[in-house]
């Protein structure tokens, strides 16, 4: 089997396996991340029905804010999705370490119940920005590997159909007849003046 097949083929799994893990991570990340914002949403007044929004809100930005600079890379306005990307993984990252210091367990010293509380918020802008990255080149480099092997098979097949050619058929003689050939639409005299 080719060896451009077998490479293309180990990298659209890798980018394929590389898109699935930082999806996973984005969304066991948000799952934590939401369940400490809902807790600390309800703790704070927020009606008990209505305290799942709020993180919804708060990590959602995240989300929508990474997917815009990448939608909006190279304009002049990119700037407003990275102030929203920012202030939402800040609100995020506090909101979650507020929580760790009302709902930790007492004999969790508050600095460790915040950073473990912290983690989730980071992973999540992380992996959200890496699977935007991921998607945007893999898509460019899987077309390029596509292209590259499309480019072998043709010349693979252009080779072999030469080499079928060479084979069969002998090489075409220059003199036709024992006349000298065609040169600018009349026969070169040789020097013997003929």
């Amino acid at each position: 089997m080719n060896t451009a097949r077998i490479s293309f083929r180990v990298l659209r799994v890798a980018v394929f396996a590389a898109e699935a893990g930082t999806i996973l991570l984005a969304a066991t990340a948000f799952i934590l991340s939401f369940t400490a914002l809902h807790g600390l949403a309800a703790r704070s007044g927020i009606d008990p029905d209505l305290a799942w929004l709020w993180p919804l809100i708060v990590d959602g930005i995240i989300v929508v804010a990474t997917l815009a600079v990448f939608a909006l890379a190279g304009t002049r306005v990119v700037w407003y999705p990275w102030l929203l990307l920012v202030l939402g993984a800040g609100v995020s990252v506090a909101a979650n370490a507020v929580h760790a210091l009302v709902a930790a367990d007492p004999d969790v010293p508050d600095l460790i119940a915040a950073l473990v509380a912290s983690v989730p918020p980071v992973v999540l802008v992380a992996s959200t920005h890496l699977t935007a990255i991921l998607i945007r080149q893999s898509r460019t480099v899987l077309q390029a590997a596509a292209h590259h092997e499309s480019v072998d098979a043709e010349a693979a097949q252009a080779a072999a159909q030469l080499r079928a050619a060479e084979a069969h058929e002998p090489a075409p003689d220059p003199e036709v007849d024992g006349e000298a050939p065609l040169v600018d639409g009349a026969r070169k005299l040789d020097s013997s003046g003929a």
